[in-house]
């Protein structure tokens, strides 16, 4: 099976058409969507080496009638290449490569779950370069991991195998069709309605890089925390995350909003980890409402078009 329409872009393989661009000697996949001179944003995908440009072109690209969305599969993810190390720092180096290649003094920063632990990463690291900043369910630390594990042992849906859960929360998957399995696992968790068929179609649509997953979970989560340095980020900020979100629940955002100042969060109470999808219409007449404040377009730049 292979991604179509009815799989839902968090968690499927890009299906339309990248160009590759060498961005700090390596070659990544990058879609850019939407008027020439408007403001631009850069959105980072979750879930490193499950994860895909599907998901932000699917969701910050309805944005691009009016902004300039450039939408990429992360070093190591989907179809770009994984040489060096994927560390926070190198992907955000990776963000700051595209921003010059785009042309943009400075962007808007978006991105999801494990994209917003990239987010912040680029704001936090590049201050000067982000006019405003996008979040949806995601975290400031790695206490979100042991949220998520007492979540899944809760959950009524379905009985978790843990030993498939702590490999894949712990990065120790052996190869790409353990990861899938492992996958498989926990999908069941995601959503505000459970359907096992849709767990299914996901799992076939998803491109497995196991490489990338376990270093992210290894090597970079343990030590992630950026709390400390969220006090300092001074670009509008807006978080938003699903009521029923499982792997980073809203105790996770009211902790990002609590950390940086003037902060706005957005809470979508029929969504679990997707808003963006469970609530397309909802959120994004938020994220559209809070970027005209902050991030007004350019009169003359709504058109509609992508490229």
């Amino acid at each position: 099976m292979t991604a179509t329409e009815d799989v839902s872009p968090e968690f499927a393989a890009a299906t339309t058409t990248a160009q590759f661009v060498e961005i700090n000697g390596n070659r990544l996949a990058v879609e850019v969507l939407g008027p020439e001179g408007a403001p631009v944003i850069i959105t980072h995908h979750g879930a490193p080496g499950l994860g895909s440009r599907a998901e932000p072109r699917a969701s910050f690209g309805r944005l691009a009638d009016e902004y300039r969305v450039v939408v990429f599969d992360a070093r190591g993810s989907g179809e770009s290449e994984g040489a060096g190390e994927f560390s926070h720092e190198q992907w955000a180096a990776d963000i700051d490569g595209l921003r010059e290649w785009i042309g943009a003094d400075t962007i808007i920063m978006a991105g999801g779950s494990y994209g917003g632990f990239m987010s912040m990463e680029y704001a936090t690291r590049y201050p000067d370069r982000v006019r405003a900043m996008v979040l949806r369910d995601t975290a400031a630390d790695n206490t979100h991991s042991e949220l998520s594990r007492t979540n899944a042992l809760a959950s009524d849906r379905v009985t978790v195998d843990m030993d498939k859960f702590d490999r894949i929360d712990e990065g120790r998957v052996r190869d790409n069709d353990d990861l899938r399995d492992c996958w498989r696992e926990i999908l069941p968790l995601y959503d505000f309605v459970y359907d096992p068929e849709a767990v299914e179609r996901k799992v076939a649509a998803t491109p497995y890089r196991y490489e990338a997953h376990n270093y992210a979970f290894s090597k970079n989560l343990p030590s992630y925390d950026l709390k400390p340095v969220l006090p300092g980020i001074t670009a509008p900020t807006l978080v938003t995350v699903g009521r029923t979100d499982w792997i980073t629940p809203v105790s996770c955002s009211e902790t990002i909003v609590s950390l940086i100042p003037g902060a706005e969060l957005a809470i979508f109470e029929k969504s679990g980890h997707s808003p963006q999808i469970e609530e397309a219409e909802e959120w994004t007449a938020t994220v559209r409402n809070f970027l005209h404040r902050v991030a007004p377009p350019r009169t003359g730049t709504r058109t509609g078009t992508a490229e």
